[in-house]
């Protein structure tokens, strides 16, 4: 019996919106995927040939860059930081909508652009590295994996660069977004030698996706 497909699902912001797009092409996790109490990260699904892992987003991209999952589901702020090669992300979802932003406090005069270097606190270091050299400035980055609206309260940099949806919480932080890295969706991701090896399971499965998105 062929081993079954993994596909990797995010946990936090995009998992609500995800589910309903796995049951649109047929796939619905098993019963215990719901149940709040249950510890177990990989679950059967109603296709006996699909089983579901449910992990951190940034983890979903590893595990099927890697090949440890064939498919995922993550969004495109997390393809673009890792920019891993054996990732194909051939559907926008669209779902999870939001941007990247840098961001600094209301009352801070310093404009990025007069400076040639400067410490920013957030979760995508290499995006945020790329952007900044981009304009010439050289750009120390604090990793941190949450909270990243506290940094520049708390002294440990003046910059953040974070996902933004309305702005909310960089208002309730004295905080104002200063620019626009990158607009971010939910994208279907495929191990490239996977969707080869693998074709006669998988691009049935990516065909549905780009119908139901309307991409086909």
């Amino acid at each position: 019996m062929a081993e079954p497909l993994i596909f990797a699902i995010p946990k936090g912001r995009i998992l609500d919106e995800a589910l309903p797009l796995l049951a649109s092409v047929g796939i619905t996790p098993a019963g215990e995927f719901f149940d709040k109490a249950n510890r177990s990260l990989m679950f059967a699904t109603n296709q006996a040939h699909v089983s579901i892992i449910r992990v951190r987003a940034f983890d979903v991209a590893t595990f099927v860059a890697h090949g440890a999952a064939q498919i995922g589901i993550v969004g495109s702020d997390v393809i673009e930081e890792f920019d891993y090669s054996e990732l194909y992300a051939p559907v926008d979802l669209g779902i999870g909508r939001c941007r990247l932003s840098v961001a600094q406090p209301k009352d801070d005069a310093e404009q990025v652009g007069n400076v040639s270097h400067l410490r920013v606190a957030t979760k995508y270091p290499n995006l945020t590295s790329r952007y900044f050299e981009s304009k010439g400035i050289q750009a120390e980055c604090v990793k941190l994996n949450g909270a990243m609206e506290l940094a520049p309260s708390l002294g440990l940099s003046r910059h953040i660069v974070d996902l933004v949806e309305s702005g909310s919480t960089l208002k309730a932080n004295n905080l104002v977004e200063t620019d626009r890295i990158l607009d971010i969706s939910g994208r279907l991701v495929v191990n490239r030698a996977a969707y080869k090896m693998r074709s006669a399971e998988l691009t049935p499965l990516v065909q549905k996706f780009r119908e139901m998105a309307g991409q086909a």
